[in-house]
């Protein structure tokens, strides 16, 4: 089954394309660009939201973002069940929308990094690690100065007893420790999900681990395991 795949441009986006080539090239769906100025959702299956610099990062990073028109026929799609896959720069814009947990700051370092990270699955029951093992570590590189994930002890321990923490930065061995934590994130989390699990966010970016060329097929799992709840009927369509 093709699955439909929508990808959100908003100005300063430069991920955009890199997630359209993996759904219309290296998956052979159909994809879409859905501009941010755009309320229609074109029908999609799937919402990405691509990392980039989103009206340039003014403000706080995504905090501009999320009152774009598009976002509110997100919001609306998330709700109804609609799967919704946000990285990096996405992921900071749903924190400031209040579509997931928590809030991306500065990195430990206050510097940008820019390096291939191992991240361990702690929960491969979602629709977006389904085709994952649970503990299986994913090669999958990073590009951010804000990708610190931060939230009240409250919030985190919710997470964890909810089972939405999905990755956690780890060493090849899957450790957990302050030295294989890039960027300084509270419990060395990498990605969350919502409490209903279909809205997902990750800094990480999976997009550039599809291909052997660019060095891991790691992120090629994630794509696929989405691509999966929806031919399988657990992801809501948009309104075309």
């Amino acid at each position: 089954m093709k699955v439909r795949w929508g990808v959100v441009s908003f100005p300063g986006s430069n991920d955009d394309d890199d997630a359209l080539h993996l759904a219309a090239d290296v998956l052979g769906h159909d994809a879409v660009r859905l501009w941010h100025k755009d309320a229609d959702l074109k029908g999609v299956d799937i919402v990405i939201l691509p990392g980039g610099f989103s009206y340039g990062d003014y403000l706080r990073c995504g905090a501009i973002a999320r009152f774009s028109p598009v976002m509110q026929s997100i919001r609306a799609f998330a709700d109804g069940g609609g799967l919704v896959l946000a990285i990096c720069n996405g992921f900071q814009i749903l924190c400031e929308a209040g579509l997931l947990p928590g809030a991306l700051v500065r990195n430990r370092s206050l510097s940008f990094v820019c390096q291939d990270v191992a991240i361990r699955v702690d929960n491969a029951a979602t629709k977006l690690t389904s085709q994952c093992r649970e503990g299986e570590i994913l090669d999958i590189p990073i590009k951010h100065g804000e990708g610190c994930y931060f939230a009240d002890q409250a919030t985190i321990d919710g997470l964890v007893a909810n089972r939405q923490v999905l990755f956690h930065y780890a060493d090849a061995q899957g450790v957990v420790s302050a030295e294989a934590n890039p960027n300084g994130s509270l419990d060395s989390i990498a990605g969350v999900c919502n409490r209903a699990g279909n809205v997902f966010g990750m800094m990480p970016h999976p997009e550039h681990a599809v291909e052997k060329l660019l060095g891991s097929v790691d992120g090629l799992k994630l794509f696929l395991s989405l691509a999966d709840a929806v031919s399988s009927g657990r992801g809501a369509r948009a309104s075309a």
